[in-house]
């Protein structure tokens, strides 16, 4: 199936306007990443900073909106503020501080999303909802970021009913940001779940192989 009719079925699958789609061009060639560019979608997401850079600097001739939606370590965060318009995956106080203070305050605030743990999976990582609420709380502390909503990677499941609770758990947080900060992205919803994260509220699903076909 070609990028172009993996891409309309995506689209079909998004069934509210008001919800962004995330082309996750993560370990996809620049090619693919161009020919999607020209189907007229402009916003990607990657999870790996070395391969990242490289193909933003490839690509620099499109006006693409890139973000980061992988794990962070503290010694990358110099290359997210440069080269990144957002970055989803702020999973601790730390990195939300690095990125607040590298980031160039003459290429405007740095849009984040702080990342919510649902589940008590070991591997994941991200803030409990009590701890993103307080930092919601001193958000005027971070001059040069600007704090847009959440995302969360909840457990996978097969059925509706437990995806439902998950990102029900995500939009309560969500709703309780809106008190501290003008939050307007709740970026939850993958391929196998975003159906279910469209009905919960979400207003960006993410979506890779879906779109691109398998890694190569």
């Amino acid at each position: 199936m070609s990028i172009e009719k993996r891409y309309n079925s995506v689209k079909s699958r998004v069934t509210n306007a008001a919800v962004k789609l995330l082309a996750v061009s993560k370990k996809q060639p620049i090619n693919k990443i161009r020919q999607l560019y020209q189907l007229g979608h402009c916003t990607f997401g990657e999870s790996y900073v070395q391969e990242a850079v490289e193909k933003i600097k490839i690509l620099s001739d499109l006006a693409i909106q890139w973000h980061f939606i992988g794990p962070i370590q503290s010694n990358k965060t110099k290359y997210l503020v440069q080269y990144f318009d957002w970055v989803q995956s702020v999973s601790s106080l730390k990195i939300l501080t690095r990125l607040n203070n590298q980031r160039d305050p003459s290429r405007g605030k740095l849009n984040v999303l702080l990342q919510l743990k649902v589940g008590n999976e070991v591997s994941k990582k991200g803030f409990d909802a009590a701890q993103l609420v307080a930092i919601c709380q001193k958000q005027q502390e971070f001059q040069n970021i600007r704090i847009r909503g959440l995302m969360s990677i909840p457990k996978p499941s097969d059925v509706y009913k437990v995806q439902l609770k998950q990102f029900s758990q995500c939009k309560d947080v969500f709703e309780k940001m809106k008190t501290y900060v003008a939050v307007d992205t709740l970026s939850i919803g993958m391929s196998s779940d975003l159906e279910a994260a469209i009905e919960s509220g979400s207003t960006m699903v993410r979506v890779g192989t879906g779109i691109f076909g398998k890694r190569e």
